[in-house]
Formats: structure tokens, C-alpha cells, sequence
């Protein structure tokens, strides 16, 4: 830790992260100053004292990580950032909240220098924090050794009484516990405030104590004493079995005389004449403005050379380590670029299995290749391992202390599961997978939007994707969840025919660097599908293409995953009654959309009569049917029965389908 400055200087510092924060809100006329007026004392301390970072490499791979869960206090960390020299001048504080800024309401990965993870919905950020604290015990467990430790950074989050109720915290926090992450903090900002009032008009657990049941090292401190601060940090750093939380005391709305301590302080701007009043209250000048001390931008610049200095010794340390050590070097070098051989999907087409299976059984043949290209692969499941078949054999199991394997069991924690295989894309050592039911997305569409919206390559894998899951019933049988998934921007969406389209999917979704990749795969066993002689790699990558047809069909059959068998068969049926159907699999319609109007065109030609078949709602397929087409599909909830009777009741065989496609083609 870092010698603390004078005391009127710390003071002075604290108030201009305060009122930085303040006139940004002001001047936008919207935002959240209650949090930054009232945890700048606990942010001042940490980016002051204890957290290693250098502005000018914001992506160096041991800088310390800080997470601002409570996202809605944004200009606490955008002041912080200003202050310590990252590239986000005074203009965009200046520019809060508005068209094209750096300086959005919540923070944004990607989009402003130094924002460690997109956070605002609550919750999410502690549970990205966990996952970043993860991927620092995994990577510090490959590379760390008695000469030289690459990876020592830790992890810092800052999280409101809002993050804490949350539930997708309190399994990330619970998970955190039983794994014994050491190398995460928490800083509780407990202010007994929250947007509807006071806490207490629904909160009245005792959090710490409930992190104590975690296994976590608790600590409590008024949030405004600089030294119980400090004090605080040094205890909970030097607590290297159990994540610490420290709850500090503060007051919302710091300083302000009629707004401190209300729920006034925490949603909308304090006014001119409360925002003069604080400012006289804490000895601030009203005027000018974004005011910052030459003393504090000296601070801070001195602080940032420090870190600078940490930066190069470590880059000089690590370049003797990687000439010493080559073989660790380049694990490293492949780990941290998260790379993958430029004939990825080439190698796991020809490795694709081709027999009748489940493709949750393809993908798990598959997943083993892909381990085997890709080291920096790691994920597992919502204690459905079992089911989802997404264990990388042969390596270790992660548990509390063992971080060296690549399996993680994420118990019956889908929400947290979300959160933290995004917080481990964040961290940048990792490409994480995570796995459920499909039906179980639901819990999980905070993060899986988050993951879009931050551009960050995640793979989530959901298996038994339909109304064939049988037995379990309605409750467990997806029929809404594709479609839904499918209107997230930026998310590419894999619903695989067969092992040929598995393997695609994976490898697909494993070069993608721009956004994550949900793969949707079966329960029930699948026939292989006869392509076309010459549909190779290239056509397969469009995300759409003819799997059997001819060049002048009657009609266009368009299915995806266990459905594209179904169109096949009713092509062999309708042309013994000369009816020429042509069949396009769609396994991923987000690249399909994305492919040129002339490759579109081919595929379905205008004029040509379209009919769709999947085993989920039919609206999102109207758009590609037409007026005049058909959609075969789901529009109410399923049943518990047998796969097989549901697909006949539902009218999902190949007998059925044909039925319908005679139908609707005037050949009945």
C-alpha cells in the first residue's frame, strides 16, 4: 500500500471526485450523485493507496481490476478515470449523458478507457467480479512460480445495497465462498438507501453476517475514515483463503444539507441551490465549475507514475521469465490471446461426428477436439454437466484451492453462471463456456444480453431445446426461448442439424472475438443429414444453405435442428407425387441475414412459395414465409409425454409434416 497523503490533501481529493460527479450530473440534468458524493472517500483510498494500474496500458495483463457494480453511480468511476490519467479528458465529464460521449449513464466495456465491465443492472457487476477473480486464481495457477509470479493482480468491486439484494450476487458470492477466492474484495458501499427510500421498507438482513456464512472474511467501518479504510483493505489483501467484503457505513448524498441520507439524493440531480450548498457545506468553491486542485491532478499523476513503474518492472521481470522459460511463455502467449488455429472449423468438420446421435452427444464429441485446439477453453455447467455433456475430459476439476482444471461447477446457479463466464471473457485470460437447459435461459438473459451488448466472446451451450424433452412436461420444454434469444442483438444463435452443424457451430463460435454464441442442441437422437455434393466449408459458413433441392422446386422448405430432418422426409414423400421441394437448413439466422442479397436470392428465389418448420413459435418465421407461406411450429405450451408422442400430437413426423406441405400446396 502506497503512503497515505496529508490528511487536508486526501480531504481535498475526495472532494473533487465528489463534485466532479456532482456538476456532471448537473449539467446533464440527469444521473446518480448520491453514490459517488458518498463512497468517494472509500474510492479515493483505493485508487490512491492499493490499486495497481498504469492509464497509459489499460490493458496490462497484472493491472489490478475494479468493478463499479453499482453502475448507476458511473460518475464516481468516470471522475476516478479523469483524475488517474486515463484517456478520457475533462470534455467528456463535460459531456455526461450525452450523444457520442465516452461517458455513457451506466459504464460500458469497450467503450470508455479503464471500464473493466458494463455494469448498471445491479448484481451483475459483483457476479462479473467473481469471474474475473476465477480466471486470476486459474491463470495464477498455470503460470505462477518460486521465480517469478506473472499474475498477482486482484480483483475490486464496489456494490450497493442494491447489488447485495440481488439474488444473482448471492450466488456468485456464495460460489466465490465455497471456491475460496482470496484475491477478491468487496466494498459494500451500506448506506441504507435505496431508489424507493430507505432500505428498511424491505431489507433488514444482516449482510455481513450473511457473508460470513459464505465463508467470506468480513469486515464493518464507517466508510468516510480514511484510515479505517485503509486498515480495512490491508486486512482483507492480506486474507489470501476467503474473499473479503468490507461493509463501509456512509452516508448518500455526502455533504449535502437538506439531501443527505434520502432517497432524493440517489436518482436526479441535487439542484442548483443544493449543489451550492454542498459545496459551501464541504468548503468547495461554487465557481468554476468541473474544478480540479493542481494539488490532487499532482496526486494522481504521482500515483499513476507508480504505477507505471510497477508496469515496466513487471513487463522486464516477465521477459526474462519468458526466455527462461519457453514452454510456460508460450502457453502463456496462446492463453492471453485466447487463440485458435486459423483452420479451426476445418479441423472439427473433419473430426464431426457423422453417426445418429443427440446433438448434445455431437457436441460433446465435438468440445473434446476443441479443448484439444484451444487451451485457452474453459467452462461448465449449472449442475447439469451430466445432461449438458460439456466436461473436458481428461482434465482436472476447479475446487476450492485446485484452480488448474478446466471444468467449473457452477452448481444450481444459472444467473451466476452468466455473470461470472462473462466476468472470465472480461478478465482476458479465458474463453468461457457455460451450459444449462435451454428453458433455463430465462434466468440467464441479463448476462447473455450484457455479454452482446459488451462484445465479449462467450459461448453458452443449452441443450434439450424443445417439446421432444417428453416427460419433464411444459415446465421444462422451450418453446418461446430460441426466439427469444434470437432478438438480442449482436448474439449469434446455433440450432445444429446434426454433427456436421455442431462442429460448425462450435468452431464458428470459437473464432468469433466481437460477441458471444448460444448453441442450441437436442435430447433426442437425430438421423445425419445428406448435403449436397457441393455444399463444403464455404456454403456451410453462411448460416444457411440448400441441403437437397433442385433448380426449379415448386416450393422452399426452411428448418433448423431437429427439424431439418423433418423437411427431408417430406421432400423423398411429395416427390413420388412430382412435387419438387427444395430443403435449407438455417442452423444460425443471424449470419444468414448478415449474407449478400445475391446469396439470399439463391437460396430463395422470388416468386418460389416458402414454408418454415421449427419446433418453437412461428411468428419471428412469418418475415421468411411470406404472406402466402406456412409455419410450422409451436404457439402454445407442451406436455408431459414420451419425445415421440409429443412429436406426433404436436404434429411433428415426417407423416405430419408432409400432410401439411401437401396441403398447403394443393397436391393433398
Amino acid at each position: 500500500m502506497s503512503r497515505p497523503p496529508d490528511s487536508q490533501l486526501a480531504k481535498t481529493a475526495a472532494n473533487t471526485i465528489r463534485f466532479l460527479a456532482v456538476d456532471a450530473v448537473e449539467k446533464a440534468k440527469s444521473g446518480h450523485p448520491g453514490l459517488p458524493m458518498g463512497a468517494a472517500d472509500v474510492a479515493f483510498v483505493l485508487w490512491s493507496r492499493v490499486l495497481r494500474y498504469d492509464p497509459t496500458a489499460p490493458d496490462w495483463p497484472d493491472r489490478d481490476r475494479f468493478v463499479l457494480s453499482a453502475g448507476h453511480g458511473c460518475m464516481l468511476l468516470y471522475a476516478l478515470l479523469h483524475l488517474a490519467g486515463y484517456d478520457l479528458p475533462m470534455s467528456e465529464l463535460q459531456s455526461f449523458r450525452q450523444w457520442g460521449s465516452e461517458t455513457p449513464g451506466h459504464p460500458e466495456f469497450g467503450h470508455t478507457p479503464g471500464v473493466e465491465a458494463t455494469t448498471g443492472p445491479l448484481g451483475q457487476g459483483l457476479g462479473n467480479a467473481v469471474g474475473m477473480a476465477l480466471a486470476g486464481k486459474m491463470a495464477a495457477t498455470r503460470f505462477n512460480d518460486a521465480e517469478f509470479q506473472p499474475v498477482a493482480h486482484r480483483v475490486f468491486a464496489l456494490a450497493s445495497d442494491g447489488d447485495v439484494m440481488e439474488g444473482v450476487s448471492g450466488e456468485a458470492s456464495s460460489l466465490a465462498g465455497h471456491l475460496g477466492l482470496g484475491n477478491l474484495t468487496v466494498l459494500y458501499d451500506d448506506n441504507g438507501i435505496s431508489l424507493d427510500g430507505k432500505t428498511s421498507l424491505s431489507f433488514s438482513e444482516d449482510v455481513p453476517a450473511r457473508y460470513a456464512a459464505y465463508g467470506w472474511h468480513v469486515q464493518s467501518i464507517d466508510g468516510h475514515d480514511h484510515d479505517a479504510i485503509a486498515k480495512a483493505l490491508d486486512a482483507a489483501i492480506a486474507d489470501r483463503a476467503r474473499p473479503s467484503l468490507i461493509a463501509c457505513r456512509t452516508h448518500i448524498g455526502f455533504g449535502a444539507p437538506h439531501k443527505q441520507d434520502t432517497s432524493e439524493a440517489h436518482g436526479a440531480p441535487l439542484g442548483a441551490e443544493e449543489t451550492k450548498a454542498a459545496k459551501l457545506r464541504l468548503g468547495w468553491p461554487a465557481e468554476p465549475t468541473f474544478f480540479v486542485p493542481d494539488e490532487v491532478r499532482d496526486l494522481f499523476r504521482a500515483r499513476a507514475a507508480e504505477g507505471a513503474a510497477l508496469r515496466t518492472g513487471w513487463e522486464q521481470r516477465f521477459a526474462q521469465w519468458a526466455h527462461d522459460q519457453p514452454v510456460k511463455a508460450a502457453q502463456w502467449d496462446a492463453i492471453w490471446a485466447r487463440s485458435v488455429p486459423e483452420d479451426l472449423v476445418t479441423q472439427l468438420l473433419a473430426s464431426a461426428p457423422v453417426a445418429a446421435a443427440a446433438t448434445r452427444e455431437h457436441g460433446r464429441a465435438v468440445l473434446q477436439k476443441a479443448a484439444s485446439l484451444v487451451p485457452a477453453l474453459v467452462g461448465g455447467a449449472a449442475d447439469l454437466a451430466s445432461s449438458t455433456y460439456t466436461v473436458v475430459q481428461g482434465s482436472p476439476d476447479v475446487g476450492p484451492g485446485a484452480f488448474d482444471g478446466r471444468n467449473i461447477y457452477f452448481g444450481v446457479r444459472e444467473h451466476a453462471m452468466g455473470a461470472i463466464v462473462n466476468g472470465i471473457a472480461y478478465h482476458g485470460a479465458f474463453r468461457p463456456f457455460g451450459s444449462t437447459f435451454l428453458v433455463f435461459s430465462d434466468y440467464m438473459r441479463g448476462s447473455i444480453r450484457l455479454s452482446a451488448l459488451s462484445r465479449i466472446p462467450v459461448v453458452f451451450v443449452f441443450t434439450h431445446d424443445s417439446i421432444f424433452v417428453g416427460e419433464d412436461g411444459p415446465t421444462h420444454e422451450p418453446i418461446e426461448q430460441v426466439s427469444s434469444l434470437r432478438l438480442i442483438p449482436n448474439l449469434h444463435v446455433w440450432r445444429p442439424a446434426d454433427g456436421v452443424e455442431t462442429a460448425l457451430a462450435w468452431g464458428m463460435a470459437l473464432e468469433r472475438h466481437d460477441g458471444p454464441s448460444a448453441l442450441v442442441l437436442t435430447r433426442q437422437k437425430l438421423p445425419p443429414i445428406e448435403r449436397l455434393g457441393r455444399i463444403g466449408e464455404r456454403e456451410l459458413r453462411r448460416g444457411g444453405h440448400l441441403v437437397a433441392g433442385e433448380d426449379a422446386p415448386d416450393a422452399i422448405v426452411a428448418a433448423t435442428g431437429s427439424e431439418v430432418h423433418l423437411a427431408v422426409g417430406a421432400r423423398e414423400a411429395l416427390a413420388s407425387r412430382g412435387v419438387r421441394l427444395n430443403v435449407v437448413s438455417i442452423p444460425c439466422v443471424e449470419i444468414f441475414e448478415a449474407q449478400d442479397e445475391a446469396y439470399r436470392a439463391s437460396l430463395f428465389p422470388e416468386g418460389v412459395p416458402v414454408a418454415t418448420i421449427e419446433a418453437g413459435r412461428t411468428n419471428p418465421w412469418r418475415a421468411l414465409a411470406g404472406r402466402g407461406g406456412l409455419t410450422l411450429g409451436i404457439d402454445r405450451f407442451g406436455a408431459s409425454a414420451p419425445g415421440p408422442v409429443n412429436g406426433e400430437k404436436f404434429g411433428f413426423t415426417v407423416d405430419a409434416v408432409t400432410a401439411r406441405l401437401a396441403a398447403w400446396l394443393g397436391r393433398a
